[in-house]
Formats: C-alpha cells, structure tokens, sequence
C-alpha cells in the first residue's frame, strides 16, 4: 500500500480525508485530539511545500441540508493557530476550488453533500478532479464506503494512505496479526449482542479473555449463578455458554469472583462489595469486585500484549469505577505492547490519566471494532488494490 511517504510530494495539489469529527459547542471546541492527531500529516505536506485541501465530516446532517452546528468553520482557526498558517475555510468546493499554490483550506462539512453516504459516483469523480494526489488519512472512517474515504480512490490520479491511517494499521498488525505472547484481551460493554463477533474472535486468538460490564453479567447468569436485576441479554445466554465451551483448551476466561453491587443506578447510590455467590434479588452489579481486580491485574501482569476495548464496570460513578481504575493502572504499569480503543475505552483512560502509558491508542471506535472482528475495511482494501 501506498504511502504519503513513499510518493514525491514536492509542489502537488493534495486532498486529505481526516476525521475531525471533534466536539464543538457554541463555537467552541472541547477536545482537540483528533485535530492534533492529524498535525504529523500535514507538516509533511507543508514541508512538500503542497497546496494542501482537509476534507472531513462532522456529526450526522441530513444530506443536503447546511447545520450551523455540524460546520467545519470554527476547526479552520483552530488548525490556523496549531500550524502557524492560515487555514482558509471553503464552504462551497463541490465544482472546484481556487486557492494560491502553497496554501491551505478546509473543506466544509462532506457529509452537507447529498451522495456522500452512499458513495455516489458523481460525488467522487467532483472529489477527485479537486486534486493531484488524494490521501486517506482517517482510519475512524474506514470503515464507511462513502464517497470521501473509499469512492474518490477509484478516480484519483493518485491515492495513498496518510501517516495517521499507517500507523493504526501498523499497531493494529503488531496486537493481531504478529503478537508477542501471551496476549490478553479485556472487553466491557453493555450487551454480548453489540460485541459478539469481536469476542468470537478474540476467544480464538489469545491466551486470556477478561470480560466486564453488561457483558460479564450475561456469562456469569450462563454459568449458573445469581445476577439480581443487572444488566444482561437472556437470549444471549446459550451464546456465551458456547463461546465458553469453546474457548476451554485455548483460552482462559477467567472467572469473577466478587463484584460491586447496588440497589439502584444512581449516581450516589451505596455501592456494597459481595461475592458472586451472595447476589440477591434486588442487587445490580455495576463493577467488578476487590478481589476479582486484583486476579486481573495479576493475569495482565502477565502480558506481552494486550488489547482493551471496554470499562469493567460504571466507572462514570466513581464507586463503581474501582475495577476499570485498578485494570486501567495494571495496564499502563505493564511491559507489554497495549492497544486501546473503541466506546468509552479513550475517556477511561482520560480519566485516569494514563494515556502515556498506552502504546497505541485508536482513533476509531467502529472502524477499531471491525478490525478485531476481522472485517475489511473498504478504505483500506481500496488503497491495498491499487498497483504501485
């Protein structure tokens, strides 16, 4: 596969897909660290002195319809200030856009265009004539077949992939194609249903498979034992006493031994610590317990890999965030080579501050998840399929 740095660059007209798809209220951003994710890319475009072009999406518009709220506009002075560059703002690019060679624009909102989401041909081909060299750079995206991340490299004259998508893909490799064992996956969640195909394939690949959350309280109902009124998927329930059939001989589900539980969600409700045995009628199970983190820390200690896709517990109320915290910190202590990504994996480890700790960190929720599972991701195949 072709890469931005395996092309001659110098003086090119380029189109960059990003995901920018960054929290912004009232004007204002919240997080930047998408937009500075993509800050490697384009100094190597500036240092190529490019005429350079960022295309992204925002939100879910309808197509066709402009939203104040879903604009690219406020990113534009933003990248501004981050690159020491005007960053100028096009809102209408669709039949071309003049800009002096050496500059930079952001393109408004892709998904404002109608054909985006279906990979319109139309679209493309517009996209397309926009540049000399087109450049995938959003691996959160590459999982869509839109127009802008997989219909547009059939009618480039030339496309490759950015630094940010290269190095997703690289790290990606290195916890599922070549690990170094034993590897050790922990996966939370609400429902096996959401993430059924990622745990099938995990319970094939690694030596050790740590569940949390809703999902943990499915198996721990399929093994027979008392759950209250927790969170759980009853017609799940003969699907993890499969997947758990399966794994024996292969991989090692570990058991929970203790949890946290309460009378009710609620932000200050009492959290209670209980064996697994002693779950009353009434309880919900919010986390993991004392002694069934501990057995964790200490298989993860264990790890020459490890992927995290999921809090064990409701670690947004503190009380119940002591598992995620605890498994959070085994991680960042370990040696090994720690891939993270997906829901609300990147605001754990915001929270507890261990984000230098993680070697790689995913910018894609769904495209991280379609990876595990083994699924292609149109993008990438489109890139790959190209004759260098």
């Amino acid at each position: 596969m072709m890469t931005m740095h395996n092309i001659d660059l110098t003086g090119k007209r380029i189109l960059i897909r990003e995901d920018l798809n960054v929290p912004i209220i009232n004007g204002k951003i919240i997080s930047d660290a998408r937009i500075l994710a993509i800050l490697p890319t384009l100094r190597l475009a500036i240092e190529s002195q490019c005429t350079i072009l960022i295309m992204s999406h925002m939100g879910r518009p309808i197509e066709g319809r402009f939203d104040s709220e879903l604009s690219l506009k406020p990113i534009a002075k933003h990248l501004s200030n981050l690159v020491s560059k005007n960053v100028q703002f096009i809102a209408n690019w669709r039949d071309g856009v003049d800009i002096p060679q050496g500059s930079i624009a952001l393109l408004e909102n892709v998904r404002f265009e109608i054909g985006e989401k279906k990979n319109d041909d139309l679209l493309a081909k517009q996209m397309a004539k926009l540049c000399d060299i087109f450049v995938m750079d959003a691996f959160a995206c590459s999982h869509r077949a839109h127009a802008s991340t997989c219909g547009i490299i059939k009618y480039a004259k030339l496309s490759c992939a950015g630094p940010l998508l290269s190095k997703e893909l690289e790290s990606l490799e290195l916890s599922f194609r070549q690990p170094e064992k034993p590897v050790i996956a922990i996966v939370g969640g609400s429902k096996v249903s959401t993430k059924l195909e990622v745990i099938k394939s995990l319970a094939g690949r690694v030596d050790y498979l740590i569940l949390g959350g809703g999902i943990a309280n499915t198996f721990i109902k399929a093994a027979g034992n008392k759950i209250g009124y927790s969170l759980h998927e009853d017609s799940m329930l003969d699907v993890a006493r499969m997947i758990q059939s399966n794994a024996k001989g292969n991989c090692e589900i570990p058991e929970i031994e203790d949890v946290i539980v309460a009378k009710n969600f609620h932000a200050n409700a009492e959290a209670i610590s209980k064996s697994i045995n002693d779950i009353e009628d009434d309880d919900l199970i919010l986390d993991i317990g004392p002694i069934t983190a501990s057995n964790y820390s200490k298989i993860i200690g264990k790890a020459n890999t490890i992927i995290w896709n999921g809090p064990l517990g409701v670690f947004e109320f503190n009380q119940f965030g002591s598992g995620t915290r605890k498994i959070a910190k085994a991680i960042a202590a370990s040696n090994a080579f720690s891939a993270a990504g997906g829901g609300d994996t990147l605001a754990a480890i915001e929270k507890y501050q261990i984000t230098d700790n993680i070697s790689y960190i995913s910018t894609g929720g769904g495209a991280f998840l379609e990876y595990i599972e083994g699924k292609i991701l149109p993008s990438v195949a489109a890139l790959q399929s190209i004759k260098q």
